[in-house]
């Protein structure tokens, strides 16, 4: 017989209910920049709603729930301050998460999820389904919504970069081209943790030019990085000794991921190294990041996560060997292939 329950499982059901709706509060007071405007000192939700242009009473009531939820602090007099959880949505701090949430409840993310019965029947993204296009072309169209998609992965980055960094020995290489690398600070994490490594960052031009805006590789990292325009659907620039795509082959599905690496093993050399950061799934029944990824990548991209044995059969399609799978403290996992 299987363990009794430990608590009663309609509660533990319902609760994914509260999910949402302290989602949506985390979205709201994210967008609003409400942990911007508090500090160690209480201020009023009277206060703040005259400054946010908000409803006062709405307004409380969010913070209500978020300060009984672990996020701010809340006394008797409707007032409010920023305690070790909230100083996580301000902008700009160490491990900010703040650019993440606009953009999970942003038009181009939050919506596809009522459609996901598309694409539980179809298989198919419910947000190209929504929009008519893909999601990239979408953030091609509209720049509002590439900096908020812009923003929140390289919050991600800035959360990952480091554990990233530290699992794999980039340095080995000599040479390292991040390729679909956007702003560009994960190749600068990996740059300052392997001091000889050189590098160049690959993406579509107009995102290297955000790239030069956000001034990540520049500085200190001068004179050992350049940037290469890329569309990796088309070519990828040869000259490196490695290779690294971050969050790249899960946005796409088999047919498409195997057209970018057949690109990229005509631009590896024979001696060189294909590296695939991916979100670990955890084995079967264990929690992990990468399950709920890989339901946000059917929905929004119809991409997916996957696992060891079917990154080895993709990879092998495109002329790689997989040669080993390197963990790292993030829950991303480093994929080594090489060249056949």
């Amino acid at each position: 017989m299987p363990p009794a329950p430990s608590k009663p499982l309609p509660a533990v059901l319902l609760r994914a209910r509260d999910g949402l709706i302290l989602h949506q509060t985390l979205y709201a007071v994210a967008k609003l920049g409400v942990a911007d405007s508090l500090d160690a000192n209480w201020r009023s939700a009277d206060e703040l709603a005259q400054e946010l242009k908000m409803d006062e009473d709405a307004l409380y009531r969010v913070l209500r729930l978020l300060a009984s939820q672990g996020v701010f602090e809340e006394n008797d007099a409707r007032c409010f301050r920023n305690n070790e959880t909230s100083y996580f949505l301000r902008t700009g701090v160490p491990g900010s998460v703040r650019s993440l949430f606009i953009f999970w409840g942003s038009d181009f993310h939050y919506p596809s999820f009522g459609h996901i019965m598309h694409s539980i029947q179809t298989g198919e993204s419910s947000r190209t389904f929504l929009s008519g296009t893909d999601g990239f072309e979408h953030l091609r169209r509209d720049p509002e919504q590439a900096r908020i998609f812009d923003d929140a992965m390289t919050n991600m980055s800035e959360l990952v970069g480091p554990a990233i960094a530290e699992a794999y020995d980039f340095g080995a290489w000599g040479s390292l081209m991040d390729v679909g690398g956007g702003n560009g600070i994960l190749l600068s994490k990996i740059l300052r943790a392997h001091p000889a490594l050189r590098g160049v960052l690959a993406d579509q031009v107009h995102v290297l030019e955000r790239a030069r805006e956000r001034g990540y590789l520049s500085g200190d990292l001068n004179g050992r990085v350049t940037m290469e325009p890329c569309n990796f659907f088309e070519s990828i620039p040869s000259g490196c000794g490695a290779y690294l795509m971050k969050s790249v082959i899960h946005d796409w599905d088999d047919e498409q991921a195997r057209i970018i690496l057949a690109n990229c093993r005509k631009a590896i050399p024979a001696d060189g190294v294909l590296l695939l950061v991916e979100w670990d799934l955890g084995g079967e029944n264990i929690p992990s990041n990468g399950k709920f990824i890989d339901i946000v990548m059917l929905i929004l991209t119809g991409g997916r996560e996957r696992s060891p044995d079917e990154y080895r059969e993709l990879l092998a399609s495109a002329g790689f060997r997989l040669s080993r799978i390197v963990p790292t403290a993030a829950q991303f996992a480093v994929i080594e292939a090489f060249p056949v």
